[in-house]
């Protein structure tokens, strides 16, 4: 047997001896839970600390619509703890009209604000994530209809 003759016979063996553990192996996947958001203006928990509410600045229709949110603490008062990203698209066609993850912008008013074009009638969804040094503390679903 040839050097790599036996290079060959200690790979075969080695993957008989590893290839069944490797598939008995658990696959780690963490399924992200979003969260329906209730309707606009309307209290949306984040945990127990934080809650927010969400609006248009117009009924939602075709072309450019800012959706506008605000974060509350427990006493009502208005604070900007998080870094907040959203991103647009179609449920009924995923991946079709997907915007990509956008960061809101904080306006004069502490009020999270983020463009969202509607290129079509139907059902649409902006996903929100709620950051806090760097890790995902909320994700949420605001679902609407044009």
């Amino acid at each position: 047997m040839g050097r790599f003759g036996r290079q060959a016979s200690v790979l075969a063996l080695a993957l008989s001896i590893l290839t069944p553990a490797l598939a008995a192996a658990p696959v780690r996947q963490t399924e992200v839970v979003w969260t329906p958001a209730a309707g606009p203006g309307k209290k949306c928990p984040i945990n127990d600390q934080y809650f927010f509410k969400y609006e248009f600045n117009e009924k939602p229709k075709m072309g450019m619509i800012i959706l506008k949110l605000q974060v509350f603490d427990k006493k009502g008062n208005q604070v900007v703890p998080y870094l907040i990203t959203g991103r647009s698209d179609m449920p009924s066609m995923r991946g079709a009209h997907d915007s990509g993850d956008v960061e809101f912008k904080l306006n004069k008013k502490n009020d999270y604000l983020l463009p969202v074009n509607i290129v079509m009638p139907g059902d649409w969804e902006v996903r929100v994530v709620m950051k806090l040094n760097g890790q995902a503390v909320h994700h949420g679903s605001i679902r609407f209809d044009v």
